[in-house]
């Protein structure tokens, strides 16, 4: 085994990374409540801008789409000229950066809404779990169906993001349609109780996803555009498993494949049952996308060495070592021991805990 793979070249589509590093996206409600991201921002992801990619927070595409206060925007002209602060600080560092696209769906709460509107969903089915809100954690609001009509505006909510993403001067953009919101809640046939042409059969729900990266597509061109999946989580609003994951996500990623996106990027967390038997084949996974592919969830270097020399992943993505190690590309390479940032300062509050390290400093 070589440790060389994990800090090699390589490329996602359109988009050259100087590592098999990635940045996950990282949710640290640090936005204004008008989406703008932080004036902090642009310090914090240049910091990590040795990662072969940065994959930015997840970005409400409009104002439906939030589901968690402080969470950053990408539909009006202030949070575009905000995010222009962070990807030109990233790009002056040597850095890529990408922003994930993000509608929330029924993971939502109607204080967060437009006029206190309830959230949408494939399905009025309500989700498990707390959403934050500016009065704290509380449980989502119930949600009502989409009308069939209603869709094609969401589509286009995606494509503007998407223009938006490029005036912002991203590399490219990722579609969330992973962790239980909008796009994964048309995916899985426990959120998705529709019959018309967005539900019942695996092709109608994943049609949505399918329409939405077309349309993004459309703006970047697909070699600059990625996609989220977690086939088998169930964390966020507790949602049931669809009841063929590996077929259903099989089918979505060849689709994608055919699309020539530029990577598939996998939440493999719950992939094994208790007795350490596989619950899914990523391998077959990654076949039918037949792309470059991110692994992500639970590794740590050796997982990440190991993964990308026997050929399994093309990058692999790191979420909370990244909060407290904004040099992980660095103490990856030499074996260096990891600081863990405290819990208490991932989200909300100013540079402690984001930008700055007191008791890492103090260590």
């Amino acid at each position: 085994m070589t440790t060389d793979t994990l800090f090699t070249p390589t490329r996602l589509g359109a988009i050259a990374v100087k590592n098999r590093i990635a940045m996950a996206p990282l949710t640290r409600s640090r936005a204004g409540m008008d989406g703008v991201p932080s004036p902090l921002a642009a310090t914090y992801y240049a910091q990590r801008a040795s990662a072969g990619l940065l994959i930015a927070e997840a970005t409400n595409i409009s104002r439906q789409a939030r589901g968690y206060a402080y969470t950053p925007g990408i539909y009006t002209d202030a949070q575009v000229a905000g995010w222009k602060t962070v990807t030109e600080a990233v790009h002056a560092a040597g850095g890529r950066i990408v922003l994930q696209l993000w509608h929330v769906g029924r993971m939502s709460h109607t204080s967060l809404q437009e006029g206190g509107a309830a959230p949408v969903a494939p399905s009025a089915l309500q989700a498990g779990g707390k959403v934050f809100t500016e009065a704290g954690f509380e449980a989502p609001s119930a949600p009502r169906a989409l009308e069939l009509h209603e869709i094609a505006a969401i589509v286009e909510d995606y494509r503007q993001a998407a223009v938006r993403a490029k005036a912002a001067g991203f590399d490219g953009v990722e579609v969330h349609a992973a962790n239980g919101y909008l796009l994964e809640q048309f995916l899985r046939d426990s959120t998705n109780r529709r019959t018309d042409r967005y539900g019942g059969s695996i092709e109608n729900r994943a049609r949505l996803t399918l329409e939405v990266v077309e349309a993004v597509a459309g703006v970047w061109g697909a070699d600059r555009v990625g996609l989220r999946l977690s086939p088998l989580s169930t964390a966020i609003g507790d949602t049931p498993l669809d009841s063929q994951p590996q077929q259903t996500h099989a089918y979505l990623a060849g689709r994608l494949g055919a699309l020539g996106l530029a990577y598939l990027h996998v939440v493999e967390g719950q992939m094994h049952a208790e007795d350490g038997s596989s619950r899914f084949d990523n391998a077959a996974l990654r076949q039918a996308f037949g792309g470059a592919y991110i692994a992500n969830n639970g590794y740590d270097r050796q997982r990440a060495i190991a993964a990308t020399a026997a050929g399994h992943a093309d990058m692999v993505a790191f979420g909370r070592d990244f909060i407290g190690n904004p040099d992980l590309v660095e103490r990856l390479q030499h074996g260096l021991p990891l600081f863990h940032a405290p819990a208490t300062g991932y989200f909300g509050g100013g540079a402690e805990g984001y930008t700055e390290f007191t008791a890492a400093k103090a260590a």
